[in-house]
C-alpha cells in the first residue's frame, strides 16, 4: 500500500513538472470536456484546479465581507446625516465646580418649558480636571448633539446635607426628611415639551443625630439622538446638591 501511495505521489508530481500551474487552472473547463483517457494526468490536474479555485473564491468572499463591515461602521445610517464618510468621534464629560458649592441656587434653574426638577446650568466644560468637550457644544447647561446616531448618556449627582445650627428648625425638618432625591435626564427636540429619557430616585431620611448625610445617584443608557437635539440634567432638592467635580458629572459619547 505504501509503495502504491508513493508511486501515486511521484506520478502526480510528474504530471505538473515542467508545466505552469496557472495554465492548468485556466484550462480546467477545457480539461473537463476532453477525453479523460487521452490524458493520464487529468485527475491530478482536475482536483488541484478545483481546490485552488475553491480557496480563491473563499478568500474573495472574506475580503468582500470585511469591506462591507467596514463600510457599515464608517458610513452614516440615517437619512440626511452629514458629512458622508467616517463617523467623527463625539464625546463630552462635564463636571461640577467645587469652587461654587455655596452658590448653587443661581446655577440651578427651573426647566425652560415643562418638566420636573431644576435644570443644572453651569457645568464645568473646560479642560480643568476631568472635563472636556470633543466635537460637542455646551449651551446653557445643554449638550447639543452634532450628528444623528446612537449615544451612551450618563450622569451622577451627589446629594449632601450638612446641619447648620443657625438654620431655621422648620427648614431643617424639611431637608432632614425629604420626600425624594431624584435625578432626571431630558432631551429637547422640535417637540414643544422636553422628553424624559431617564430618571433615578432614592428616598432618604437623615437622623437628628447625624452630622451630615451623603447620597449619590448614577444612571446611564443608550439612546438614538438626532442632530440638534439637546440633552440636560435636572434634579429635585437642589438645595442639597453638592457639585464636587469627582462626584457630580454628566456626559455622553457616540457609539
Amino acid at each position: 500500500l505504501l509503495q502504491l501511495q508513493d508511486s501515486y505521489s511521484k506520478s502526480g508530481i510528474a504530471c505538473l513538472t515542467g508545466e505552469e500551474i496557472g495554465n492548468s487552472i485556466q484550462n480546467l473547463d477545457l480539461l473537463e470536456s476532453e477525453d479523460r483517457e487521452a490524458d493520464p494526468c487529468w485527475q491530478v490536474k482536475w482536483h488541484l484546479g478545483k481546490l485552488i479555485k475553491k480557496m480563491m473564491s473563499r478568500s474573495y468572499e472574506e475580503n468582500i465581507s470585511a469591506i462591507n463591515v467596514e463600510r457599515t461602521l464608517t458610513l452614516p445610517h440615517s437619512e440626511g446625516q452629514q458629512p458622508r464618510g467616517p463617523v467623527r468621534r463625539i464625546a463630552a464629560h462635564l463636571t461640577g465646580s467645587s469652587s461654587r458649592r455655596s452658590s448653587l441656587a443661581p446655577r440651578i434653574n427651573s426647566l425652560p418649558r415643562r418638566g420636573i426638577g431644576h435644570k443644572i446650568n453651569n457645568w464645568e466644560s473646560s479642560r480643568k480636571g476631568h472635563s472636556f468637550l470633543y466635537n460637542v457644544e455646551l449651551r446653557n447647561g445643554e449638550l447639543v448633539i452634532p450628528q444623528t446616531g446612537f449615544y451612551y448618556i450618563y450622569s451622577q449627582i451627589y446629594f449632601r446635607f450638612r446641619e447648620n445650627e443657625n438654620e431655621d428648625s422648620d427648614l431643617l425638618g424639611q431637608i432632614r426628611n425629604p420626600k425624594q432625591l431624584v435625578q432626571y435626564v431630558y432631551k429637547l427636540t422640535n417637540y414643544p415639551e422636553p422628553i424624559l429619557l431617564m430618571k433615578s430616585a432614592r428616598t432618604s431620611c437623615w437622623s437628628k443625630k447625624a452630622e451630615y448625610g451623603l447620597y449619590s445617584i448614577y444612571q446611564g443608557g443608550v439612546f438614538q439622538l438626532k442632530r440638534e437635539d439637546r440633552i440636560f440634567v435636572s434634579v429635585s432638592n437642589s438645595d442639597i446638591v453638592d457639585m464636587d467635580k469627582e462626584a457630580s458629572f454628566f456626559g455622553a459619547f457616540m457609539i
